[in-house]
């Protein structure tokens, strides 16, 4: 696996969180690939949104993983003596033993593994499985429709998942961890603020450093929303515990492979 930092430099150019054409990317992975040698990248990870249990148009489909697999060595054979190339996935975890923990993702011959929670269950269904990640148009029609309104079960539910993914393991980075205050602070101004908030953040932090993984600065929201994630103002509890991190730009379009994580280095080398 790549070699994670304890506090990363502004030199190191690498990427461990991209989305191609096999799942929501953009562009085919030798865009990224060419464009990465292009900006002087060392290492590059292609992460592809796992094959899932539930329907979700984001995620690659199981038919898809040996093709996955064979276009990563070709790109490796064709581009392998310029830039480190990492085949590695994006793990949704759904539900105990359905993530990746389970043997179908344990024996993919995988770099390594992100863990990332998309999807919580609905208020009254638990059945029913809800995308609560993109746009927040989108997560305020499904608010209604699938959680009553109740932000707080949303939020409280989101991190129930996180740490239950972060208890089973079977992963080495976990994936935009705080990812649901965006949206939910849009749907209650603040909400990301209050005190039983932060506690939810501070104790998945601390189980995060028990299980000794790897956290990602997810930039991806920087440059349109300002915001990383895991939020700035948690940024110096990172920096005290010395916290291995590393920063993904979580890109789907090649131009945007390095988008904000130039700014996450610099505000982590300040605090």
């Amino acid at each position: 696996m790549f070699d994670t930092y304890r506090i990363t430099r502004e030199t190191d150019l690498y990427n461990l969180h991209t989305h191609t054409q096999y799942c929501d990317g953009h562009a085919p992975m030798e865009d990224f690939v060419t464009e990465a040698i292009e900006l002087g990248f060392t290492h590059l990870g292609i992460t592809p949104h796992s094959p899932i249990s539930i329907e979700s148009p984001c995620n690659m489909s199981r038919e898809q993983v040996d093709e996955y697999f064979a276009e990563m060595e070709r790109l490796r054979r064709t581009y392998g003596h310029r830039i480190n190339l990492y085949t590695a996935m994006e793990i949704d975890y759904v539900s105990v033993g359905d993530g990746p923990a389970s043997d179908y993702f344990q024996q993919m011959p995988l770099d390594y593994r992100i863990g990332s929670v998309h999807f919580i269950p609905s208020i009254g269904n638990p059945e029913v499985m809800v995308n609560i990640d993109g746009k927040f148009p989108d997560f305020k029609v499904r608010m209604g429709k699938y959680f009553d309104g109740d932000i707080e079960y949303v939020v409280k539910t989101f991190y129930s998942q996180m740490m239950a993914m972060v208890d089973e393991g079977g992963f080495e980075i976990v994936g935009h961890m705080d990812k649901i205050g965006f949206n939910a602070s849009q749907y209650r101004d603040g909400i990301d603020e209050e005190p039983w908030y932060d506690k939810l953040v501070i104790d998945l932090f601390e189980n995060i450093m028990d299980h000794h993984m790897v956290i990602e600065i997810n930039t991806k929201a920087w440059l349109q929303r300002n915001r990383f994630y895991p939020n700035l103002k948690y940024f110096g509890m990172l920096k005290r515990f010395n916290a291995p991190v590393v920063v993904n730009s979580d890109a789907h379009y090649p131009t945007l492979l390095n988008s904000g994580r130039m700014e996450a280095i610099k505000l982590l080398n300040v605090l």
